[in-house]
């Protein structure tokens, strides 16, 4: 079976079909082809022309209301849109404006926080991160210790944030800091801010990783000043507020489309090695792509949940679970598939389309920690829905 993302699912009814050939023809010729199947991540900066084209089409934000700049997109129009570029290698733009941060300041966020925020983040001119793991605080996300000291009109920052994604190149930070120390349980102390990351007594420090890039990065604070209306929810109220990315942010890491595109990759690279012809490798091959067409559909489902707030609480730790394991498995079998060849650091260019099995592998190391391991996600499940004993 050849996967083509498109596989995935079918399209419902004839205007999705139709919805779906405007896309792959204006993605095919506007996506620059310098960003098509780039074996290491894209930076902010050249992803920000594609996102900007995206934006003047209309389809930079499908999910988001029409009524903030958003396309209003269905839940089959926005899979189709994700699918559509991932088909031909295209990037979607990064999550953290679009996905994370800008869906919770639609829905808590004040008047004035709307009109400073949301349009940058649609236009792309604006660059977000996430500021949440600390250096002993990542999966057990509320043992936290950065804390926010309420002074007048403002909070005095102090701590230090790791792994953030672009946190070098955002130019925003949604962060979450302890507010209040004493409080029981500790959630309950917990503060969201929006850190303009130029403020005084910001430092942000690059971390390069195994794959070779400097996707992530570090953060300390000192006696940063934020202005109390840079306050997202309630005071203390940050728990409830994170609760509601979490989700979203385990859907995005669980998609399938990342073991389809691997699997897609791994397929072609083995008939330029001759892997294919090894009845061993077709079997796990064959394995799966049955286990992504079961995951496939599931996760459709669990979506479309998800959109209409009705999604039980296992949904996304079992999206997250399932759906990055499966993803690895994927990426080991594309690094077997390329013999000799895969477990290099080079790239490998088959007729003019470049693979590179190691850099896929590493890259999908991370997705059964980052979003909360999924040692956290089965805890999650064991207690909130099988109700087991600690």
């Amino acid at each position: 079976m050849n996967w083509d993302n498109t596989t995935l699912f079918s399209d419902d009814n004839a205007d999705d079909r139709a919805f779906r050939e405007e896309v792959r023809e204006w993605v095919g010729a506007n996506c620059p082809k310098d960003l098509l199947n780039r074996s290491l991540r894209i930076d902010p900066p050249d992803l920000k022309p594609w996102h900007r084209k995206l934006y003047e089409r209309g389809w930079i934000a499908p999910h988001w209301p029409k009524e903030v700049g958003g396309m209003g997109a269905t839940l089959t129009q926005q899979i189709i849109l994700f699918e559509e570029m991932s088909r031909i290698g295209a990037p979607t733009p990064y999550p953290h404006g679009l996905n994370f941060i800008g869906p919770l300041i639609v829905e808590v966020g004040t008047a004035a926080q709307k009109a400073k925020h949301l349009p940058g983040i649609l236009t792309g001119d604006m660059t977000w991160c996430q500021g949440y793991s600390e250096p002993g605080s990542g999966s057990d996300l509320v043992s936290l210790v950065s804390r926010a000291e309420l002074d007048g009109d403002a909070f005095i920052v102090n701590g230090h944030k790791i792994w953030t994604t672009n946190g070098h190149f955002a130019d925003w930070m949604f962060a979450l800091f302890r507010t209040d120390p004493a409080a029981k349980p500790r959630h309950a102390g917990i503060t969201m801010l929006l850190i303009d990351l130029k403020s005084p007594g910001v430092t942000v420090r690059p971390i390069q990783t195994i794959r070779g890039d400097s996707e992530f990065a570090e953060e300390t604070f000192v006696d940063v000043r934020v202005p109390v209306g840079n306050m997202l929810g309630e005071l203390n109220g940050g728990w409830a507020v994170a609760n509601k990315l979490l989700g979203s942010e385990r859907f995005t890491t669980g998609h399938p489309r990342n073991a389809a595109v691997l699997l897609n990759k791994a397929r072609q690279v083995a008939e330029y090695s001759g892997a294919i012809r090894d009845p061993a490798f077709r079997h796990r091959l064959a394995m799966l792509e049955i286990d992504l067409l079961a995951f496939s559909a599931f996760y459709r489902h669990a979506a479309s949940l998800h959109g209409k707030r009705r999604a039980p609480a296992a949904m996304a730790p079992i999206i997250k679970i399932a759906g990055g394991e499966l993803g690895q498995k994927a990426s080991e079998l594309f690094v077997d598939a390329a013999g000799p060849l895969g477990s290099g650091a080079d790239d490998i260019d088959l007729g003019g389309s470049v693979v590179n099995p190691s850099a896929d592998l590493f890259e999908m190391r991370r997705v059964t920690v980052g979003s909360g391991t999924v040692e956290i996600q089965r805890t999650i499940i064991s207690k909130r829905v099988l109700d087991l004993p600690s």
